[in-house]
């Protein structure tokens, strides 16, 4: 996700505290870590095939899933974005990475594999209707109704179960990152308008980030 407008060891990894785990502490250093073993690749764009399916279900833990992490952490962070998926930059698995501030202003880094957003009961569905923006779909913003609470659960880069939870801006990172797995961009929940609104701003601007161009 855009920002608004406006060796690898377990131990690396935030603690669990409860139910969801702890992506607070320590963030300059781990997404340093994985930044500095990463190699930053292209972002694609809307009309890439790759971003308009859903991706696989990653079933292999290793060095590979390792790396893609650590390659994701490089991507976003040269496209200055505040998460990504990894079909964002080419690969079709289930797998998004984010490095975002809450609405308090709160740093949370870390990875979900193979994420599942929780439904939420009705009392938890406050709207927020504030600007949002993708890496693939570069220089457009838009404004979009997302609950401002979400629990996504899934993997960590070793298979262990996590959940997450993010409040504000954050919650609209998890939301917007999940979607991208299962084939969905932001701008495929606007209205006709408002996506041909968002279309013209990207055709208008300049990516400040290397993209991969559609043939």
């Amino acid at each position: 996700m855009a920002q608004q407008d406006t060796e690898h060891s377990v131990n690396e990894e935030p603690k669990e505290s409860g139910e969801f785990i702890v992506d607070t502490e320590d963030c300059e250093a781990r997404e340093l870590a994985h930044r500095e073993r990463g190699t930053s690749r292209p972002i694609t764009v809307v009309g890439n095939p790759v971003l308009h399916k859903e991706c696989k279900d990653v079933t292999e833990f290793g060095d590979e899933l390792a790396q893609l992490i650590d390659d994701m952490f490089a991507s976003q962070r040269t496209a200055e974005g505040v998460g990504l998926a990894a079909n964002q930059i080419g690969v079709d698995l289930k797998v998004f990475v984010y490095d975002c501030p809450d609405d308090e202003g709160v740093r949370h880094v870390g990875h979900v594999v193979n994420p599942v957003l929780d439904e939420l009961p009705a009392d938890r569905r406050i709207l927020d209707d504030s600007n949002e923006g993708c890496l693939s779909v570069p220089t457009a913003y838009a404004s979009l109704a997302r609950p401002d609470y979400a629990v996504v659960r899934g993997q960590d880069m070793h298979g262990n179960p996590i959940a997450v939870e993010g409040t504000g801006y954050f919650a609209r990172c998890l939301q917007h990152e999940t979607d991208h797995l299962y084939g969905y961009l932001y701008i495929d929940r606007l209205s006709k308008r408002d996506r041909k609104d968002a279309l013209r701003q990207m055709a208008e601007g300049t990516p400040r980030y290397p993209v991969v161009a559609n043939d």
